[in-house]
């Protein structure tokens, strides 16, 4: 069980307001900024190379660490500097032709369908909606009736931004490896929320901002092995890649070949101290925490006369989205944020089939982590409670 006393401690901003966006940028513990800070402070007084080399061990250390969170080997993991480079790297890499299919969610975030559909219109292939099932998650029965061997991929969204379901993935992906397709899972609204080991999806990508709590210009992916042969990276520079002759170079044989040579030092060990952060705390505790905190919001908000929750799925988590009677989405976060409580909105533009299907343009998200007391959840109720 999370210590909330001990997390508030910890994250000074979790007492300025209540805070109810760690699906957009969360608020990072105190150790993560003094490692981000410490780290520049390090890089003016020697240089930004050899505060580097000081921290060859702690960086090499990191794709241990990030393993553990993602439930897979070292050499399988990577850093970058955002879910969508780590996103976009991967899927460059994944042969594409003529004919070929592409299966998404109805969930799919936008930063994924554009160069899901750009890619396919470039190459001749096709992008497939699978439908959802009557809780709103990816309807597996209907993804099998779909898979054929032209079905190259399955772009799966773990948590969509637009709401609190949770996507199934070991069923997703027993049904793509069926047919021999990749699935390529977005963890960016589930890791650092949900328990991602176990799950097995082939590729996997995240960001660091998030529920996981490091700084903003991290992120990571996961490639396992087994379909590593599959994928061509073109992406390369000198740290993915050696060039062994005047017309020959040979890339990585790890997930590393996905990294570029230039990157913030200082983030990526604040992004570390992060994971590190989490696995102290302990992953399963994490998900049941910010779970409980998202069904206090999601069932007291439901509660409300004029407010209407929007949230899908049997399994939920820390996302819970929300519109207010007569009140433009706008409008409720701009009143909630002048009541010291952050929230967001989401769009139609980053999940276009989903919500155009249920009829939405846009809606308020509030996501509260473990570090939100229950008291600030009532508070940020009763301000609700006022503008409905």
């Amino acid at each position: 069980m999370i210590d909330l006393d001990a997390v508030r401690g910890e994250t000074p901003g979790s007492h300025r307001g209540v805070f109810l966006d760690s699906a957009g940028s969360s608020l990072p513990p105190v150790r993560v900024l003094d490692e981000v800070v410490n780290h520049l402070r390090r890089e003016a007084e020697v240089g930004g190379y050899l505060a580097a080399e000081e921290r060859d061990e702690d960086l090499a250390a990191g794709y241990g660490v990030l393993a553990s969170v993602l439930g897979c080997e070292p050499d399988e993991v990577a850093f970058t500097d955002s879910a969508t480079r780590s996103w976009l790297a991967v899927f460059d890499a994944i042969p594409l032709s003529a004919g070929d299919r592409i299966l998404s969610t109805e969930v799919e975030y936008a930063g994924n369908a554009i160069p899901l559909l750009r890619r396919a219109r470039e190459v001749g292939a096709s992008v497939e909606p699978v439908p959802s099932d009557d809780t709103g998650a990816v309807d597996v029965d209907a993804l099998t009736t779909m898979l054929d061997e032209r079905v190259r991929l399955v772009s799966l969204v773990h948590v969509p931004t637009n709401g609190g379901l949770v996507n199934p993935v070991s069923p997703v992906v027993a049904a793509a490896h069926s047919v021999g397709a990749m699935v390529m899972l977005d963890a960016c609204q589930s890791a650092g929320q949900v328990q991602l080991v176990g799950l097995d999806a082939d590729i996997v990508t995240g960001t660091g901002r998030k529920w996981l709590r490091g700084p903003r210009g991290t992120g990571f992916l996961a490639v396992r092995r087994r379909v590593r042969d599959r994928l061509s990276p073109r992406q390369l520079d000198l740290h993915s890649a050696t060039w062994t002759a005047p017309t020959g170079y040979e890339p990585r044989p790890d997930a590393r070949v996905y990294e570029l040579w230039e990157s913030s030092v200082a983030d990526r060990l604040g992004l570390i101290t992060a994971l590190r952060y989490a696995l102290e705390l302990g992953l399963d505790d994490i998900e049941a925490a910010v779970a409980a905190r998202g069904e206090h919001l999601r069932g007291s908000l439901a509660e409300l006369p004029g407010v209407t929750v929007h949230d899908l799925g049997t399994q939920r988590c820390g996302l819970v989205t929300f519109s207010v009677d007569g009140v433009p989405a706008a409008a409720v976060r701009d009143r909630l944020r002048d009541s010291g409580v952050t929230v967001t909105v989401t769009g139609v533009t980053s999940t276009r089939h989903d919500m155009t299907r249920r009829g939405l343009t846009d809606i308020v998200r509030a996501s509260p982590h473990y570090f939100v007391s229950p008291a600030q959840l009532d508070e940020a109720v009763a301000v609700v409670a006022g503008l409905s």
